[in-house]
């Protein structure tokens, strides 16, 4: 699609990595499609990913007691979050598509309906460990979500499988404009 802006997301040390190999394909099939495609190297920006004082910029509201819900949200509103927060939210804001590419392990601690379905199994559906990603902190912050590519186990794969993980890739991205968002299941409204 011509003219779209894409944002891939990488968060994986090791550029020759399936995850590297995955968002080299992404790269390379959506520019080849005419989108403006930006990488935002997580590893290589040295990217903070804690949540910590030094992302507030200014005097905070409250000295006494710091909140960081509540002073990120001050000076969000101010414009005053530190540079790299608010270089990579305008990015996230002008892009038509954001691919988030990345080894992910999820750890769930929740007593919810979805946990308890899979807790016993020994190769839980990797959807249920997903599940609070795209229906729940995604779909809360305004993305609509596309069903997730899911590229498990690469350390106990053979290369022949490693390749097709990318070729099945580099596959659906070359309709991934025509795709329809999951439907969200999540309850919570906000305001």
């Amino acid at each position: 699609m011509s003219g779209k802006k894409v944002l891939i997301v990488n968060a994986h040390q090791v550029p020759s990595s399936l995850d590297g190999s995955l968002k080299s394909v992404a790269e390379d099939e959506l520019s080849r499609q005419g989108c403006m495609v930006t990488v935002s190297d997580l590893y290589t920006m040295d990217f903070e990913p804690r949540a910590t004082g030094e992302d507030i910029w200014g005097v905070c509201s409250n000295l006494k007691c710091f909140s960081y819900g509540i002073e990120a949200y001050e000076t969000c509103k101010k414009r005053s979050l530190a540079r790299d927060i608010m270089d990579e939210q305008k990015k996230v804001q002008e892009a038509d598509l954001v691919i988030f590419q990345g080894k992910l392990a999820v750890s769930l601690t929740r007593g919810d309906q979805v946990w308890n379905d899979m807790k016993d199994s020994v190769n839980a559906d990797s959807q249920a460990y997903l599940w609070p990603l795209p229906h729940g902190v995604l779909y809360l912050c305004g993305f609509k979500v596309l069903a997730p590519q899911i590229s498990s186990a690469p350390n106990f794969t053979s290369e022949e499988e490693k390749n097709g993980m990318v070729a099945s890739w580099a596959q659906r991205l070359k309709t991934i404009w025509t795709e329809e968002p999951i439907k969200p299941r999540c309850t919570l409204k906000l305001l």
